[in-house]
């Protein structure tokens, strides 16, 4: 189905409200290769309606530049030779006032081009460009956090409000679940990515997951238990990184000034105390793995977890509710699985692989996913930066197992 322009409007708007009362200053630096400036991420969502929908099904569209296509191609090499992304943030220009009045552009080009009943074919080129851009809705948030963490000023890119307090967060039970024979990936008509598909049937042994994910307070158990320290618990290539990095906590934890207070964390707002029932976040998947097992658990497979999240409602800590960050969240004993969306996203133990019959989509939009189904894992349940409309309990978000600047945290699993 055709997105409305009302609907288009709206993810649109989403995007500009993210950056509201940011500065060009803001928005051109790279903090890292892995990374991008939030203007990057303006200009290439631009890019993606103007590239794969206006350019080729627009009668009479005129790019508003035909120097951007260059500047803002990510990773599409069927479209042709792009700016290398270690050097996007010495892009300062086009202006930041540039690419909004060419997000402008773009917006009344689509406004013309969705009252006049396109294509399917280009209608679901739309929806796929609109779930695009809340995935750069994410990656904005979590650049920008990269980004101000380097700051010595640790400063906040938005004023945000604390955290609830919530009774019973510190709660944990173990949610049995019966395995056997199991459909995975996504079902029905509505929008999926191409990695969810095809549907197909999965054997599973009965197991166990935890009622919530893993908690700062948790975390700071296996550091006191010299969980860094410890070459028994990790994979190799993690030992090696944790060696070379000096790891030895996660990505934005700092120690408070006072040695009596508790510890701090980077956030979206600054420098804040951490909150000790809040789900551990900035970890990397070699992390993940080995707090496991020194728990003496392991990480569930994205299969168990897709059919422990089958049925539940799609509710949680997004970034529509404007927290930002992680935060506990208490339930009564017995309820079932909590906080399976928003808040962390959750690493699995499965490598991020084609389901079976998986083919790419012909053309340059074909390179969206397949193409990194290599040396990636599997994260479940998007994070307090993703937009709620874009999640479902089939979504598949993947990363390479060092990455830690994202939202990513992890909930345990054991056999039955």
């Amino acid at each position: 189905m055709t997105p409305s322009f009302d609907t288009y409007r709206q993810v649109r708007d989403a995007t500009q409200a993210l950056v509201a009362g940011l500065a060009d200053a803001d928005l051109t630096p790279q903090s890292a290769e892995f990374a991008s400036p939030g203007k990057w991420h303006l200009a290439h969502t631009t890019w993606f309606f103007e590239q794969f929908v206006l350019a080729p099904h627009a009668a009479g569209y005129r790019r508003f530049d035909e120097r951007f296509g260059f500047l803002f191609n990510s990773y599409y090499n069927a479209v042709g030779p792009r700016h290398d992304r270690p050097l996007r943030g010495l892009l300062t220009r086009p202006s930041l006032d540039e690419v909004r009045a060419w997000r402008t552009h773009v917006d009344q080009a689509m406004h013309d081009f969705l009252g006049g009943r396109p294509a399917p074919a280009a209608g679901a080129l739309v929806e796929l460009g609109l779930h695009h851009e809340q995935q750069h809705q994410e990656l904005i948030l979590t650049d920008l956090l990269h980004l101000f963490a380097q700051n010595p000023l640790r400063p906040a890119v938005r004023a945000l409000p604390a955290a609830p307090v919530v009774a019973g967060a510190r709660t944990l039970d173990w949610v049995d679940f019966p395995g056997g024979e199991v459909e995975i990936g996504h079902a029905g008509d509505s929008f999926a990515f191409d990695l969810e598909l095809p549907r197909h049937r999965v054997c599973l042994r009965p197991f166990r997951l935890a009622s919530r994910p893993v908690s700062n307070r948790d975390w700071c158990d296996f550091i006191a238990a010299d969980g860094y320290a410890d070459p028994s618990l990790w994979l190799s290539d993690g030992w090696d990184i944790v060696r070379a990095e000096r790891w030895r906590a996660p990505l934005y934890w700092e120690p408070a000034a006072d040695a009596g207070t508790d510890r701090l964390a980077m956030t979206l707002a600054g420098l804040q105390p951490l909150d000790p029932d809040a789900p551990v976040a900035h970890v990397s998947f070699f992390e993940a793995d080995a707090y496991a097992r020194w728990a003496g658990k392991r990480l569930p497979t994205e299969f168990e977890w897709e059919f422990a999240a089958r049925g539940l409602p799609v509710a949680g800590n997004f970034v529509e509710g404007g927290l930002w960050r992680p935060a506990a969240a208490g339930a009564p004993p017995g309820q079932g699985p909590r906080q399976m969306f928003g808040d962390v996203w959750e690493w699995t133990a499965s490598p991020y692989v084609a389901y079976p019959g998986f083919r790419p989509a012909p053309g340059a939009v074909g390179e969206y996913n397949g193409k990194f189904m290599n040396g990636q894992y599997v994260l479940r349940g998007g994070s307090c930066a993703s937009p709620r409309s874009h999640l479902r309990a089939s979504y598949r978000n993947f990363f390479q197992p060092l990455q830690r600047w994202q939202f990513s945290g992890l909930r345990l699993a054991e056999d039955a």
